[in-house]
């Protein structure tokens, strides 16, 4: 027993200094790494990878980061003489003392003052740390006055290791400015920072500018605008896929409301498949806009598809209006368009939701055609909920020219009567629907092999390498020949 006990207590003491051994890495440790990686990745010429995990790191770290951490890491990077290490102290000591986590005291006894200028990389990573404090804390006044100022400060250079970190301070410039209500201000901005990301062959910087404008125009319904814009700006191929997904659901916008509706399914449903899995509330927007897209298209979503597990309910009012339209249910649609109209303007749907009145009227006439051989235009216009039955026989005619139902309408006794079902492999349904899934494989295949990486070719030999090659040679074939005299 005695020995158990000793050895036990052993392990404990172990397991002590191992829990002690552990070292907790402070915030400023992990900023001081970040500029570590800033100068390899200036030093290697690097502008995509490297600076890509800066901002993953970064944003790891976002949670635990306060104001009083970003002044001292301001403080020890940046030169006291340099303009914008006091305009970064002071846009931060406008956050609330209240908000800011006092976890750095410990680095303020430390800390040593920068003395040399700092990279311009290193400069722009103290503004855009500042930044996300200022955002964080929801104090948009100050966080619009700084994102200018870094803009401005960004335009004077012209390195191609920026464009990483410039794409993510003209994001939070744009995001500022939507929050302070000023986003028509800045749009003049926007194209001239996007003219200077074309000029300077900035791609991340002219997807994410094109993107911004392309927002800024929908927020105020210029979508012919938007479409000029993107016909002439868009690209071919894409540095991020977040952004193309981003582009894809702006195009798909527009399309729906031009009335575009096959291109806008197609467009929205390539935003829903390249949009990131963990950025749910994306997902749930693009969905909105797909699924109203469906139904204009006369196409009812499956219940699966709109109780996602991974959209947390974001779409029950959507389940509501797609239930509607499936039943033609003119009262029933008009009472939820009318009980959530705040729902769909905030989505900014509520323009194709009002459209989505003729396709009920069409639903529940195939419900009536599909159910009753002979009805009265009474009848119609009383399942269907209009006023009259001139507007019941206006509604039906157009159905049938338009190919929605296969019916007559007797007008001497106010009756319509269904005509018989036709064999559907007699038409052209078969066809066009075979036709639209090549087409969609077509569409996954080519997207594919652009989006294949071949290995770059392998480099020929140097002179002194292939001097060196010829030369062994030549060794062993003497060798070889020697052998065969001694044999002789």
């Amino acid at each position: 027993m005695g020995e158990a006990s000793a050895e036990a207590a052993m392990d404990v003491d172990n397991k002590g200094k191992d829990a002690s051994s552990i070292k907790v890495i402070s915030v400023q440790e992990r900023l001081a790494a970040n500029v570590q990686l800033i100068e390899k990745a200036v030093k290697q010429k690097e502008t995509r990878t490297l600076f890509s995990k800066l901002i993953r790191i970064t944003q790891a770290i976002r949670k635990e980061l306060s104001a009083h951490d970003v002044q001292v890491f301001v403080r020890s990077t940046l030169p006291t003489s340099l303009a914008s290490s006091a305009a970064i102290v002071e846009h931060l000591q406008q956050v609330p003392a209240t908000t800011t986590k006092d976890n750095g005291s410990a680095d303020t006894a430390e800390l040593v003052l920068a003395t040399s200028d700092p990279l311009p990389e290193v400069e722009i990573y103290a503004y855009y740390l500042a930044l996300l404090i200022l955002i964080d804390n929801k104090q948009w006044p100050a966080a619009r006055s700084l994102s200018s100022l870094t803009i401005d400060r960004l335009t004077t250079f012209n390195r191609r290791t920026l464009d990483v970190l410039g794409s993510r301070i003209f994001f939070y410039y744009s995001y500022a400015a939507e929050k302070s209500g000023a986003l028509a201000e800045i749009r003049s901005s926007l194209l001239a920072l996007h003219r200077s990301a074309v000029l300077h062959h900035d791609d991340i910087g002219q997807e994410t500018l094109l993107n911004l404008l392309l927002r800024n125009y929908l927020a105020f319904n210029l979508y012919d605008q938007a479409e000029a814009l993107r016909a002439k700006a868009q690209r071919d191929t894409y540095r991020s896929s977040h952004q193309h997904s981003r582009l894809l659901f702006y195009q798909g916008q527009i399309r729906a409301v031009r009335l575009e509706y096959s291109d806008a399914r197609d467009a929205l449903t390539q935003a829903l498949r390249k949009a990131p899995a963990p950025a749910h509330g994306f997902r749930a927007t693009v969905t909105k806009w797909l699924v109203v897209v469906r139904l204009l298209l006369g196409e009812v979503p499956d219940r699966a598809e709109l109780v996602a597990p991974e959209l947390h309910g974001a779409l029950g009012v959507y389940l509501d209006l797609a239930a509607t339209v499936r039943a033609g249910d003119l009262s029933a649609f008009a009472s939820v368009a009318s009980r959530h109209v705040s729902t769909f303007k905030a989505d900014g749907t509520v323009h194709l939701v009002s459209r989505l009145r003729a396709n009920v009227i069409r639903a529940g006439l195939r419900r009536i055609a599909a159910a009753y051989s002979r009805i009265s235009l009474a009848d119609v216009a009383a399942k269907l909920g209009l006023a009259s039955t001139e507007d019941a026989e206006f509604v039906v005619a157009k159905s049938i020219r338009d190919g929605g139902i296969s019916a007559m309408i007797d007008h001497d006794n106010g009756i319509v009567v269904a005509a018989a079902g036709a064999d559907v492999y007699s038409t052209d349904e078969p066809l066009a629907a075979f036709h639209a899934r090549i087409a969609f494989c077509m569409d996954v295949r080519n997207e594919a092999q652009r989006a294949m990486r071949y290995q770059m070719r392998p480099q020929h030999h140097s002179f002194e390498e292939a001097n060196e090659a010829r030369e062994k040679q030549e060794q062993e074939l003497t060798a070889m020949l020697e052998e065969d005299d001694a044999d002789f």
